[in-house]
């Protein structure tokens, strides 16, 4: 039986915050950033797994980094389950097309987001790899990869702009006075 005061590292595989509320615990509010690891009481991982979307979040977005707490709140897990960033990038990078294939159809969901990223950050040449991405997950790096450098390229249009008019020489208070008016007067006959 595990204590539910023990601490266990959980760390965040998501490219965005990871939230859960657990209203069981005082309504506990907890959020990860990215890559951040916190220590978690067995009980409240526990408690996680228990409300709706809480084994989701175990399975696929964060990483319980404790092999006895994790076979008992999860169960047993692929591999994927484990990478780290590094892990991820080297099989996308260096790892053979089996391999690749293997980590799309095994790796949590999480890690699936994190290599999305990585192979548009690192232009992944393979086009076999680029081409199982979308297959399996609907997501294009060749198009990801096509934004990104055209949002870094100055627009030509911006560069050759140019006045047709001259600039009024007044300055803005000098306009307003010109614009105010007086209010009209009324002469009141009774």
């Amino acid at each position: 039986m595990i204590d539910n005061n023990k601490k266990v590292r959980v760390r965040s595989r998501d490219n965005g915050r990871v939230c859960y509320s657990i209203p069981e615990m005082n309504n506990l509010h907890r959020e990860f950033s990215k890559n951040e690891v916190k220590e978690i009481s067995y009980g409240e991982l526990k408690q996680l797994s228990y409300i709706p979307g809480g084994m989701v979040i175990l399975k696929e977005y964060l990483v319980i980094e404790d092999k006895e707490v994790l076979a008992d709140i999860v169960g047993q897990v692929e591999p994927e389950y484990h990478y780290t960033e590094a892990d991820i990038r080297n099989v996308l990078i260096n790892g053979t097309i089996d391999q690749f294939l293997d980590f799309l159809d095994w790796a949590p969901t999480g890690a699936i987001d994190t290599m999305k990223e990585i192979a548009v950050k690192e232009e992944v040449s393979d086009i076999r790899k680029r081409d199982a991405i979308l297959a399996k997950t609907g997501f294009n790096v060749t198009k990801a990869i096509e934004i990104n450098h055209a949002s870094e390229e100055p627009d030509e249009e911006e560069e050759t702009k140019t006045r047709r008019a001259a600039v009024p020489t007044t300055s803005a208070a000098d306009s307003e006075k010109k614009v105010r008016r007086e209010p009209p007067k009324y002469n009141v006959v009774g």
